[in-house]
């Protein structure tokens, strides 16, 4: 058992301390405990009341111990990440409720005179009104809940021995609906409870004593035997109900043999509710259904019966078939004196006052046909799709029942007419970002502007115009210095533009399939381009898309690109920056300055993305995103070697194309501990390699071979990354790896060798370190904090490596090696959730350096410096 006032190990060098050495850690450790002892929740008892300590379910064995758990009606305080109850008395401490009491009463009073002498001015009432309620709501919170600390914390649960036989009785029921049919559940509770103190040590006394103000409860479970089922029959008097039930057996969730669960059978009545709705049974319900248990057949055995009943009038259930559809493309507008145009396609009438969608593009997207019986999951379909054409703020899906004497005849069917209400969205939608980075000393603003144009063409299509500026601060990496320590810090300037149209339905040349509607289909065309622009450099990527996207579920999308093409060039490159650039190459085998070819990137890829969570991520849910992607194929039909590199001026080489494969995975999985708290974990893996090796020939200003290699080579952005906020977050983005190869600064003042200072070298923790095998992973445990604040602990692994022979030392992977060469950072994060927007701060530090000379334990030499400690900000969750 643990206490509050409980601190574990003991100090290092016991046995060597010295007579003068042991008085002092008595006397320290005697105050310590005085001031455990002082913070003890026992002193906001009241006469008369207990601390609950402790709650222990025992006697499981084949029933769900945790679901057990969070059946019990009163739990003990959290001590994880903090003692939270010690938090509540550390605000309890200087907490007066009658100054409170008085504060309010004082506002109130304040504010009721400033109204009285507002008069009549009904604006100036209102925000008096406004001001008030603000006051007097924030005042009435501390009375109601503590002070903001204590509101952090948890006030100590006293002990409620009425909670304790409400707790009983729900084990009790949950074990019999799980098939414990003679269970029993029983409850004590120990007072006084045996606690372990190890400060009680330096008093000469016993760390074990007994506590009378603590009580321990104990849950005790006998199971009894479990109880299955041996045979199922159904009792059905309706013919139409019975043959389509007895027809959906296969697809049944209970089984012969199966345990007894009333879970799995509320999932059965409603598996046939929607069963008998998705076959035309608009009027049944779940009532109509009922299963009867007998246990009186044979010893621990079910025989379990499904009866469904007649409905209340008629002998036979009513089967309906859709009538007539209508679609309203404008609903909510009224004019009056004025009745909707109306458009008849494929027996669908589509009414507007003004028709500005092409009824076509409707059409596709429509699952509820005339003709068709009556389907819940057709209409659920309708109302997904047409919201995912995000042309209409709501769209909903109703029906009316057809009476009189156009009604059939037969009372056992039924005509229905389904209208389909769908309300447009505004035709232009404007965004805008702006704000500002502060890197390397310098403040740098930057904006993003996007306009959304909908229905541009009358076919439900999308077209989004972006565009893009930002000024970063970033250290020069050339120019003059007078201290090899210091850089000089610049602007640079960043520009990008991109236009996306997306079109509703597949672009082929053969005629659309609505049967591929319901996988909402979309095509979309983008153009980016983006321009870069720093002293060292100037940079243009001009890149176009050909994508198709669709959905297999409501949580699983795939995107197929056929075309994918990118021209990356180098427009300047400062000549000292080429030379930094070749040092790198020989001295440390760097491929950094691949970066700055003249790039012709011809690709196809697909994506499939799996993710079961929200925006928010609040489910217990999964998240699968795979990558594949083939490129330049086709080079030897427009490129035939040797490339020709020209050494002296980079931006006058031509373009090139290289062949490469790669392929990555990241699988995430959230599991919900708790209202807010959730334990997160998140492993990827990747792999980018060329396919055929490229001969370059390097030649010089004059036209003579300097350099003449045969390698196998993937442009430098289809390379694999480690490090950052969505990474591993002690490293800084891009700059983790590879392997076990240290990477050092060169002399600015003679680039040919390496900068040392106090004769050791400087390591560059800022050079990108490209790789072609990616392996990482992290762990979180998320929390909340205070009201729209959370918190986070985090642990992160991983390391990129070479697959083939590399010039940097340690970076190629190898079997025998690579597990030793997994680089570990740890820290704790804060997220600011304001629902619509997440912000997040995480602090992580390094634990393992596998890049590090000498020993690898970057965690003995923590620091706050940036070469130790990272702080990233972001936007929404790491993962």
């Amino acid at each position: 058992m643990k206490s509050y006032s409980q601190i574990n190990g003991r100090p290092s060098g016991w046995g060597l301390l010295s007579g003068k050495n042991f008085t002092r850690l008595a006397l320290g450790s005697l105050l310590v405990a005085g001031g455990v002892s002082g913070c003890s929740p026992l002193r906001l008892l009241t006469p008369g009341q207990r601390l609950l300590s402790r709650v222990k379910v025992e006697g499981t064995e084949k029933a769900d111990a945790e679901r057990l758990q969070t059946l019990v009606q009163q739990k003990p305080n959290s001590t994880f990440p903090l003692p939270k109850v010690a938090i509540y008395q550390l605000g309890r401490s200087f907490y007066n409720a009658e100054r409170i009491q008085r504060k309010l009463q004082e506002d109130r009073t304040h504010y009721d005179q400033l109204i009285k002498a507002a008069g009549t001015d009904s604006a100036e009432v209102g925000k008096l009104l406004t001001k008030r309620e603000r006051h007097t709501r924030r005042h009435q919170l501390a009375l109601d809940k503590g002070n903001a600390v204590m509101r952090l914390g948890e006030p100590p649960v006293i002990y409620d021995s009425s909670l304790t036989a409400t707790s009983v009785d729900q084990l009790g029921i949950y074990l019999k609906s799980k098939g414990f049919f003679r269970s029993s559940v029983s409850a004590t509770d120990t007072v006084p409870t045996r606690m372990f103190s190890p400060l009680r040590i330096f008093t000469l006394r016993s760390p074990f004593h007994a506590d009378s103000q603590r009580v321990t409860v104990t849950y005790r479970i006998h199971e009894g035997p479990a109880f299955h089922y041996s045979q199922l029959d159904y009792d059905i008097a309706d013919t139409a109900i019975s043959r389509r039930v007895l027809l959906s057996q296969p697809q049944s969730l209970l089984r012969v043999g199966d345990q007894y669960d009333e879970e799995q059978i509320g999932a059965e009545r409603s598996r046939l509710e929607n069963l008998l709705k998705n076959q035309g049974f608009y009027d049944f319900r779940q009532q109509y259904i009922t299963l009867e248990a007998d246990t009186s057949f044979a010893p621990t055995t079910v025989r379990l019966r499904t009866m469904v009943a007649k409905p209340t009038r008629g002998e036979q259930h009513r089967l309906y078939t859709v009538r007539q559809v209508n679609v309203v493309t404008d609903a909510g507008l009224v004019r009056f004196g004025q009745q909707r145009d109306t458009i008849i396609r494929d027996s669908v009438y589509y009414l507007a006052y003004k028709h500005k969608f092409n009824t076509k593009a409707l059409d596709l997207k429509l699952a509820v046909r005339p003709g068709d019986a009556y389907s819940l999951s057709n209409t659920q379909l309708t109302q997904r799709q047409l919201s995912g054409l995000d042309m209409f703020r709501f769209s909903t899906v109703t029906y009316r029942r057809v009476r009189g004497p156009e009604a059939p005849a037969d009372s056992a069917r039924g005509l229905l007419d389904a209208t389909v209400n769908a309300s447009p969205a505004k035709k232009f939608q404007e965004t805008s970002e702006f704000g500002a980075t502060s890197v390397a000393e310098r403040i740098g603003p930057f904006g993003n502007v996007r306009l959304k144009v909908r229905n541009v063409f009358g076919g439900a299509e999308i077209l989004e115009f972006g565009l893009r500026a930002g000024f970063e601060g970033q250290y020069s990496l050339t120019g003059p210095i007078e201290d090899v320590t210091d850089r000089q810090s610049v602007l640079t300037t960043q520009l990008g533009a991109n236009v996306n149209l997306v079109l509703p339905q597949f672009l082929v040349p053969w005629r659309a399939n609505r049967f591929l509607s319901q996988y909402n289909p979309r095509t979309r065309f983008n153009a980016t381009y983006t321009y870069v622009y720093r002293p060292e450099y100037t940079r243009t990527n001009a890149e176009g898309t050909f994508d198709y996207i669709w959905q297999r579920s409501a949580f699983h999308q795939f995107v197929l690109t056929p075309v994918d093409v990118s021209i990356i060039r180098t427009a300047d490159v400062n000549e000292q920056f080429a030379t930094i650039l070749q040092n790198l190459l020989i001295q440390q085998g760097s491929p950094l300055y691949r970066s700055f070819d003249n790039l012709f990137i011809p690709s196809f890829n697909a994506t499939s993305l799996y993710n079961s969570n929200d925006f928010n991520q609040t489910r217990d849910g999964y998240y699968l995103r795979l990558f594949g992607e083939l490129g330049g194929l086709t080079r030897s039909l427009y490129q035939k070697q040797p490339l020709i590199n020209n050494q002296d001026n980079p931006k006058a080489n031509r373009l090139k194309t290289y062949d490469f494969a790669k392929f990555t995975a990241d699988y995430r999985r959230y599991y919900k501990l708790g209202p807010n708290s959730y334990f997160v974990y998140r492993l990827a893996a990747g792999a980018a390699t060329a396919l055929t090796s490229t001969r370059i020939v390097t030649r010089d200003e004059g036209g003579a071979t300097v350099g003449d290699e045969t390698a196998y080579l993937i442009p430098y952005d289809k390379y694999l990354f480690a490090g950052g906020s969505s990474s591993v977050r002690a490293w800084k983005p891009r700059r983790l790896g590879p392997g076990s190869s240290t990477q050092y600064k060169l002399d600015p003042k003679d680039p040919t060798k390496f900068l040392e200072v106090n004769g050791q070298r400087v390591r560059d923790y800022n050079l990108e370190q490209p790789g072609e095998l990616l392996l990482e992973g992290n762990v979180e445990y998320r929390f909340p904090l205070y009201s729209f604040i959370r918190g986070a602990l985090f642990t992160d692994f991983g390391n990129v490596w070479a697959i083939r022979q590399d010039p940097r030392p340690g970076a190629q992977f190898r079997f025998n090696e690579f597990y030793q060469q997994f680089a570990v950072g740890s820290g704790i994060g804060f997220r600011f959730d304001f629902t619509f927007l997440i912000l997040r701060l995480d602090v992580a530090t390094k634990v393992y350096d596998p890049t590090a000379p000498g020993s690898k334990w970057a965690i003995r030499k923590f620091s706050l410096a940036e070469d130790q400690t990272a702080f990233n900000l972001g936007i929404g969750y790491p993962f």
